[in-house]
């Protein structure tokens, strides 16, 4: 079994290929679950410790809600107590089926394996705005820390988990903030305990917002607001898109999964065992739901693992 992915969910289908005596290799373009490594430096999860565990490894963590650092220690270890064939860096180039196998060249090697699990998450691919002067070098679609923003008028764009967070943040640490929504009001998701503050920060003019907005153009010193009172422009230094990220469905599409015709293009697998419309080739974790990325977390996806063994082992029975 190939695995395409290090993240937790991959890890997880590693830990099931180890406990069911499957042979299989890890396969990770970046660094050992890669997307928490790219997470903000202060991030803390929406969920417990205990809800983020895989492979029977206690997360054991100084709050209840526990932070990056506090994964990366983790998963880890869970990494090195398992033992798990990990090969990092090394990205899938192409995926081919000679009929009994599929044989997936990746920029370092060549293998030949009876299944595939795409695990690959969806953090990757910036999901753009599409507006003049997004290419510009100071519109960023990943944050990491406050500091580089002290002192600068910053837009942050977006009203989920992220946009609330970097906005809560760089406002902190002596960012002139202000967000540009296009909903009109923040999103009900947000985290319960920060969902009041950023509500109380907008409500008292620390944090400036525009709501039922979209930006239409990015200058070097300014931006452009379309607001439900007409176009407005703002001096600006920065523009933190915080619009979410797309799976690779290119990945998906070069090995013959079919892409549903739905709105969140969902790519066609089987709920009950992960089976894509392509045999032998499964989907575990977030891509399962397309473009509905809020739809599987760690925690209620860890168990497709399990899932996926158990159909390509009842297959070869």
């Amino acid at each position: 079994m190939l695995i395409i992915g290090a993240g937790p969910i991959g890890l997880a289908c590693g830990i099931a290929c180890e406990r069911n005596h499957v042979s299989y290799r890890i396969v990770e373009k970046g660094t050992l679950v890669n997307s928490i490594y790219n997470y903000p430096l202060n991030m803390t999860f929406f969920s417990t410790s205990d809800r983020l565990e895989i492979g029977d490894v206690p997360f054991i963590s100084h709050q209840p809600k526990p932070n990056r650092s506090e994964a990366l220690e983790y998963y880890r270890r869970v990494a090195m107590h398992w033992r798990l064939k990990v090969s990092l860096y090394e990205s899938v180039r192409s995926v081919q089926s000679d009929g009994e196998y599929y044989v997936v060249t990746s920029d370092k090697h060549q293998y030949h394996a009876r299944a595939i699990v795409v695990a690959s998450g969806f953090y990757d691919i910036p999901n753009l705005m599409g507006v003049s002067g997004e290419q510009l070098p100071k519109v960023h679609h990943y944050y990491r820390e406050a500091h580089p923003y002290f002192g600068q008028k910053i837009i942050v764009v977006g009203a989920a988990n992220s946009a609330v967070d970097v906005a809560l943040e760089t406002w902190r640490k002596g960012a002139d903030v202000t967000m540009v929504v296009r909903d009109p009001s923040i999103r009900e998701s947000v985290k319960y305990w920060v969902r009041p503050d950023i509500e109380n920060r907008i409500r008292d003019g620390e944090i400036k917002a525009c709501f039922e907005s979209e930006i239409t153009d990015i200058r070097e010193h300014e931006v452009e607001i379309l607001t439900p009172h007409g176009i407005i422009t703002l001096e600006n230094d920065f523009v933190l898109a915080m619009t979410g990220y797309l799976p690779d469905f290119s990945l998906l599409t070069s090995m013959g999964v079919a892409i549903g015709d739905d709105p969140m293009k969902t790519p066609v697998h089987d709920p009950t065992t992960m089976e894509t419309n392509m045999p032998g080739i499964y989907l575990a974790g977030v891509i399962c739901g397309g473009l509905r990325t809020n739809k599987w977390f760690i925690e209620n996806s860890r168990g497709h693992a399990d899932m996926i063994l158990r159909h390509f082992l009842r297959d070869r029975a």
